[in-house]
């Protein structure tokens, strides 16, 4: 039975349960942990609670995170970057999340899978998104062309190992860098197979989803675009009733055509927030990337000649766009960033309020931005300032 001095309700504004966006709501917290949700109106007089002005939801959830606190996975394919990684995305509301490998040599990949087993059951780090270097040399984006590669049985092999030993796995790549059947039996490992950095036919999408491909990876960036007489990836994701991870920043994708999509999608809660991020989320405004400086101009992440090279960018920032300007509703732009991407992966727990540990529950504020988490509250600690992805 649990101790009554350690039972108390948070009573927000409004909660967010993983589902449902409600007012009236309180949320009971049992030695730590969200236990129950019921209407504040119906709580006892004598029940310890807490007002709180906001929104109480469920840290938020990053399948593709490449680096965070001056951490870059690439650079340092180590449990050590994957705890700093995810501490840097902590600070933002980000509790759990991909460490993200992109295109890069073989070993690489090898050092990455190992510290993905080593990091099993840390906090906020919930398995391996490998993304590359099986992609099309046409749409690489940021990664190396040298790196580029069809699938490999080195790839197939760090992929199994990392499900034998209870890994969660996304691994982003082109249809047509893959032979027929492959992603049939990756998927059949229970890796989230997701299509990206692809410049493939619509027809070659679906033989990739029939296959068992169920996601696709920053919807409309480093893909075949959208024509007339020729949908692309873009289009078949769209059309699709697979998963689409996108990124909210201004910069990748035009507000217009993210709020476009959203409509276009024919099943709900199939599209999710990513940030892509780099290490200059909770760090310095440049870091190397293949021997080469990137830096933070004007919010942008550039290359020398000044193109457009990463994401810099938190959930948080994104969720805040997504709702203010691109104009989702709340609850469905919540379950962007917390609960379809938990439920993706195969961690529904993640994306729900009950049972989850105070420490992993936020209190948003007007600007559905994180100004502190439950256990702050509890603890008699002061809100912090809206952060953005720009403190270092």
């Amino acid at each position: 039975m649990a101790d009554p001095a350690l039972v108390s309700w948070l009573c927000a504004d409004q909660v967010f349960d993983g589902q449902t966006l409600r007012t009236g709501l309180a949320a009971e917290v049992t030695n730590g942990v969200v236990t129950a949700v019921a209407p504040a109106a119906a709580l006892p007089p004598a029940v310890r609670r807490q007002i709180l002005s906001g929104v109480l939801t469920p840290g938020f959830v990053d399948l593709q995170v490449n680096g965070g606190g001056d951490a870059l996975l690439n650079n340092d394919p180590s449990v050590g970057a994957m705890q700093t990684i995810a501490a840097a995305h902590r600070r933002f509301g980000t509790v759990a999340l991909l460490p993200t490998l992109i295109t890069d040599a073989p070993d690489k990949l090898d050092r990455a899978a190992e510290a993905a087993i080593a990091a099993r059951g840390l906090p906020g780090i919930i398995g391996l998104h490998i993304e590359g270097p099986h992609i099309s040399r046409a749409r690489h984006g940021t990664h190396a062309l040298r790196h580029i590669r069809p699938l490999d049985q080195r790839t197939i092999t760090q992929v199994c190992r990392l499900r034998d030993a209870g890994v969660a796995v996304m691994l982003t790549l082109a249809p047509e860098a893959v032979a027929p059947g492959q992603i049939a039996a990756l998927a059949e490992t229970g890796a989230v197979i997701s299509i990206g950095h692809s410049d493939a036919s619509a027809e070659v999408v679906k033989v990739a989803l029939d296959e068992g491909a169920r996601c696709f990876t920053h919807l409309f960036n480093a893909m075949s675009p959208m024509l007339n007489r020729s949908p692309g990836v873009t289009g078949a994701a769209i059309n699709s009733h697979a998963h689409a991870g996108f990124i909210c920043d201004g910069h990748h994708v035009a507000d217009a055509m993210l709020a476009l999509a959203i409509r276009a999608r024919p099943l709900p809660d199939r599209m999710f927030l990513v940030s892509d991020a780099m290490s200059t989320v909770g760090g310095s405004d440049h870091f190397t990337l293949y021997g080469q400086e990137l830096r933070l101009v004007d919010g942008r992440l550039v290359n020398a000649e000044g193109s457009l090279a990463g994401a810099h960018v938190t959930i948080a920032e994104s969720l805040s766009r997504l709702i203010r300007v691109v104009g989702v509703e709340p609850q469905a732009a919540l379950r962007m960033a917390v609960s379809v991407a938990a439920d993706l992966m195969g961690a529904p727990a993640l994306g729900q309020l009950i049972g989850r540990r105070v420490e992993d529950v936020l209190i948003l504020d007007q600007n559905w931005m994180p100004r502190a988490t439950g256990a702050d509250l509890m603890a008699g600690a002061p809100a912090q300032p809206q952060l953005t992805a720009h403190t270092g």
